[in-house]
């Protein structure tokens, strides 16, 4: 019954005009900030524990405006499923970083395109399939009656959606052998610890269980690391795609190295636009052995 009902509420969503649909974001995200909830405890959890220079006065404006962006990003995206992907990359601006992909792609070896859930990253995978064929990983949703949707509205485009298995992983490795780009989001914390799975690294300044795919990949493949997110732009004005050089640690031996590497470069997305960042995910809920969660006080 609850996935029915998620489903019928997206499907209301996706008939809205782009400027509706974030017009009603901003409501519901003015409304998360003002009465108590979850998802605004932890993103005031973890803009404390990210940008502790900042006032107090300025990370609670921070806090409103990321659940007022984080509301639109969830309404917006039944929008861009149900759309063509051309109404998207046609609302498409060059942003920092233009012509990183192009040289990149010039190798010849693939690119690993990684990227935090940050602005709209729904319409930055469909302007990344107009650019090269995309291999994209994915974790399912935990509604099992929405993974279908997803993988439908994601793969409009001509993405090639992979779970985030170890037959998935396979198929990254084979589309940058063939010379193709391939696309994560990468600020999750991995199922599991160890040399495998995630090492423990920075992020802000703070231990977070972080993947070591990353830095297998770029080393097993030669394939060039890339970052990117795509700006939501004021008044429903469209979208800016942003890219960044990877730090060069990223394609180190060690695991811990590539590990640092790669939250600074999710570090500098985020920082380009931290209001649009998903701060209500727990991103340190994992923590080494004797260090505290700054979650543990928390709602659960």
């Amino acid at each position: 019954m609850r996935d029915k009902i998620i489903l019928a509420i997206l499907a209301l969503f996706s008939r809205l005009p782009l400027s509706v649909a974030q017009g009603l974001g901003g409501v519901i995200g003015r409304v998360a900030y003002w009465i108590p909830n979850k998802e605004r405890q932890i993103a005031g959890i973890n803009l404390a524990t990210c940008l502790p220079e900042l006032a107090p006065a300025q990370r609670q404006a921070l806090l409103r405006e990321s659940l007022i962006e984080a509301a639109k990003g969830l309404v917006e995206m039944p929008v861009v499923w149900a759309s063509p992907p051309s109404r998207w990359i046609e609302r498409m601006q060059a942003g920092t970083g233009a012509g990183l992909l192009e040289a990149a792609l010039r190798q010849g070896k693939g690119v690993i395109a990684v990227g935090p859930h940050l602005g709209n990253w729904e319409v930055g995978l469909h302007y990344l399939t107009s650019l090269a064929k995309v291999t994209a990983i994915y974790r399912p949703p935990r509604q099992a009656g929405l993974d279908d949707l997803l993988k439908q509205g994601r793969s409009k485009g001509g993405a090639t959606l992979v779970p985030a298995t170890p037959q998935g992983v396979k198929a990254l490795y084979g589309a940058l052998n063939r010379g193709e780009m391939m696309a994560l989001l990468a600020d999750q914390q991995p199922k599991a610890a160890g040399r495998q799975g995630g090492v423990y690294a920075p992020f802000f300044g703070h231990p977070a269980l972080t993947m070591v795919l990353i830095g297998r990949l770029a080393r097993k493949t030669g394939a060039p690391v890339l970052f990117w997110f795509a700006e939501r732009l004021p008044r429903a004005a469209g979208y800016r795609m942003h890219w960044f050089e990877a730090p060069a640690e990223i394609y180190s031996a060690d695991p811990e190295i590539t590990a640092e590497a790669l939250n600074r470069g999710l570090e500098a997305c985020i920082r380009k636009a931290p209001a649009q960042y998903l701060w209500s995910y727990k991103r340190f809920a994992s923590q080494p052995e004797g260090v505290i969660s700054p979650y543990s006080k928390a709602v659960s």
